[in-house]
């Protein structure tokens, strides 16, 4: 039984401009800029110097803690280790690799055989996702393996999250079409170290052929069910699917594992498939151009490190970009230089024309409570950000501005345009001061 989640809202899909697009292995550059931070927790320490010869999946950086390491993308040699421009807007160490279109195999990888897969240990897998950089890849880019270690013996229920809820995005709708039984294999993997017999895999009832596909790969004595929901968004979200799915709410604060779940994004799934299958570490990504803007709007099979320049230009642009974002129009980041480097949480470049802004001059709140009725997480918007305007921490904290979950849903039923998201983001960031502050 599917249940609703409360709030939502049902923006402009615009999947039609790609989701008909079949994946096209997108040709590497001739340099590639490498990010030692592409997932939450500590930046990985370069293990490569300027000179240095590297192959592809080569391990070329890792640290110690919340960390997953980085690979080469390609092979060829390292030019420069320096701070580059990054999709979160600052400068982040890369190895910056110039390709010399050989595509030497890293000699470390090594196919596994199914004989030998069912021989692995869940402890041995865990370490094999890890040392395969696998990370959240629906954009939240958690380590995997943390993910994994922190839910043993309290998860009862894995949930594969193929929901993409986002207007533009259809990198997991192709991915679910053309390799639906590497998703499934990545969660038999996932059900294994859980030791469960069942899983679930979430999506929203616009994909009807990635359903199709799903379902085409599964036998019932699999124990997956695929969920079809109806589309809302962020349906995608991990409170909202869990809800939909179980009907269990994830308490203020808490994480999935507090109800017994565990969410990983269908990327996420194929990307366990690869380094446990073919060791193949995370070195590629589905992304999907598109935009209103987007001449021939593409989901294209990108090595990380590619700029988002480059992929703009594959598909062209009818008129100057006004804005261009990583991620979807509701959560994605605008960015201020696309010489960025797609990194493992990307999976989408969305490029819009000037129409797609509605800018106010001066935003004032009217008291409308059109984003209390939207906002999924029930949390009251406009007190929240009554409190930011007074610089009053005590008060964002008792709105609980922390579980604002930064969705976008407010904003975009906002009749004013308030800021209210890049509001609550500056009250996280006050927060996260104070919290500092009082510990000194």
């Amino acid at each position: 039984m599917a249940f609703s989640f409360f709030g939502g809202v049902h923006p402009k899909e615009n999947k039609w401009y790609a989701c008909d697009k079949e994946i096209q292995e997108f040709p590497a550059p001739d340099f590639l800029v490498i990010p030692m931070s592409q997932h939450i927790g500590a930046p990985c320490k370069p293990l490569v110097k300027k000179g240095d010869l590297v192959t592809v999946g080569q391990k070329i950086g890792d640290n110690q803690g919340l960390c997953v390491p980085v690979h080469a993308s390609v092979s060829g040699k390292v030019k420069v280790v320096e701070a580059r421009p990054h999709t979160s807007g600052t400068t982040v160490m890369s190895v910056v690799i110039e390709n010399d279109h050989q595509y030497t195999l890293c000699p470390d990888i090594q196919p596994r055989t199914q004989e030998q897969v069912d021989a692995l240990t869940a402890e041995e897998l865990i370490s094999i996702i890890r040392e395969g950089g696998v990370v959240g890849m629906g954009g939240a880019t958690f380590p995997t393996h943390a993910k994994i270690s922190s839910g043993l013996g309290k998860v009862d229920t894995i949930i594969v999250n193929a929901g993409e809820c986002e207007p533009y995005i259809t990198s997991d709708d192709r991915l679910c079409r053309e390799m639906p039984e590497k998703v499934i294999s990545g969660l038999k993997l996932l059900m294994r170290i859980f030791g469960l017999k069942e899983g679930h895999i979430g999506i929203e009832d616009n994909k009807p052929e990635a359903v199709k596909a799903l379902k085409a790969h599964l036998a019932a004595s699999d124990g997956i069910h695929v969920d079809v929901l109806p589309a809302k968004y962020p349906q995608g979200a991990e409170k909202q699917l869990i809800y939909a799915i179980t009907g269990r709410e994830v308490p203020s604060g808490g994480l999935p594992a507090a109800v017994g779940c565990a969410v990983f994004n269908a990327a996420t799934c194929k990307a366990i498939h690869d380094v446990v299958y073919d060791g193949m570490p995370l070195i590629k990504r589905v992304v999907t151009v598109s935009g209103d803007v987007v001449m021939e709007p593409k989901n294209l099979l990108v090595p990380i490190g590619t700029n988002f320049n480059d992929l703009v230009n594959a598909c062209g642009h009818s008129e100057n970009p006004y804005k261009v974002l990583s991620g979807g129009p509701m959560m994605g980041a605008a960015q201020y230089d696309l010489a960025v480097p797609v990194i493992k949480g990307v999976n989408a470049v969305t490029v819009l024309g000037r129409k797609n802004e509605f800018a106010v001059e001066d935003p004032r709140c009217l008291r409308c409570g059109k984003c209390i009725d939207a906002c999924p997480m029930k949390l009251m918007p406009v007190l929240m950000y009554k409190a930011l305007q007074s610089n009053d921490v005590e008060e964002m904290k008792a709105n609980n501005v922390m579980d604002c979950i930064e969705c976008g849903c407010c904003a975009y039923t906002c009749p004013a345009s308030v800021p209210l998201v890049l509001g609550f983001k500056v009250a996280k960031q006050l927060i996260r001061n104070a919290a500092a502050a009082a510990k000194k």
